[in-house]
């Protein structure tokens, strides 16, 4: 399976220029939030959406965009306790969130994913929680606002509130047989390898995914710009001889069993023409995973 890097949004400093500068390289994904760039990333895209109408937009539902709470309450999709709460799934927010996102980008979204759904979520209630914004996006996705959805998610699969097989049971409860639930988001890196040593002996979020069909979106791959700072040359070495600390992090990523994309904030040309190779390369072996994750744990 080819992976493909995409372009992040959550810690990019100019969205424009970032999108600009990957499309004009042949990136073919973004991905963004409306409560990214302090809720100017979805209208920061709408250019280069609009000159390079093959680039595919994956974006978000459930956090409320900064200086959007007032617009959402006088629409009647939020009440004032939910925006002072700042996250919110119920039916009436995401239809409302989802046509302030066509209107931003000036188009409509390839893929929604919904954002963070343990967010304060209280116990016993992440379940309810996932079905009700699933059957709007059903909705959505029956209407064409939409092509598809997933879960973008920090700590749902780690912390145990969730697997890839609730989400599928909770999606064809939604929409059938026939659903439109089509990815998940995760943290995967140095820093996170569980989900990788989960995968190499056959199960968790990416092998599940795999075994599903799911699209595996990877976040946060260099956590936050920190793990070259990690990498020894030691560790390099073991990883992929000859390669930059930045490299070797991102083969491990990319060769993890499931992922299918990998998404990086860099507004670099060439930071991102050599994290392209990376990725794209040949994968690294599951024994070299399988060291990397001894040497490092999980």
């Amino acid at each position: 399976m080819t992976v493909r890097l995409g372009l992040g949004t959550y810690r990019c400093p100019d969205v424009a220029g970032a999108a600009q500068m990957v499309a004009a390289r042949g990136a073919d994904w973004v991905d963004t939030a409306p409560n990214y760039a302090g809720g100017r990333a979805e209208m920061s895209l709408a250019g280069t959406l609009a000159a390079h109408p093959s680039m595919c937009v994956s974006t978000k539902v459930g956090f409320v965009p900064a200086g959007a709470g007032h617009i959402a309450v006088r629409a009647g999709a939020l009440s004032s306790a939910e925006v002072e709460h700042g996250h919110c799934l119920t039916p009436d927010y995401i239809a409302w969130q989802l046509a302030r996102t066509s209107l931003m980008l000036g188009r409509e979204p390839d893929l929604v994913f919904v954002h963070n759904p343990e967010h304060a979520c209280a116990d016993g209630e992440i379940t309810d929680r996932l079905f009700n914004a699933f059957l709007a996006l059903e909705e959505a996705c029956g209407q064409q606002v939409v092509g598809g959805y997933g879960v973008a998610t920090w700590r749902g699969f780690g912390s145990g509130l969730f697997d890839v097989r609730t989400l599928l049971d909770l999606a064809v409860k939604a929409g059938g047989p026939n659903h439109h639930l089509c990815a998940i988001q995760l943290p995967v890196s140095l820093v996170h390898l569980a989900p990788v040593a989960q995968a190499l002996n056959g199960h968790g979020p990416l092998a599940d995914a795999l075994a599903a069909g799911l699209e595996v979106f990877v976040s946060a791959p260099l956590h936050g710009g920190e793990i070259p700072d990690m990498v020894t040359p030691e560790l390099s070495g073991l990883i992929a001889p000859g390669k930059t600390p930045v490299e070797a992090a991102l083969a491990v990523v990319a060769s993890a069993p499931g992922v299918k994309r990998v998404l990086l904030s860099t507004g670099n040309p060439e930071h991102w023409t050599r994290a392209v190779e990376a990725v794209g390369g040949p994968p690294l072996s599951p024994d070299v995973l399988r060291r990397v994750v001894d040497v490092l744990g999980t």
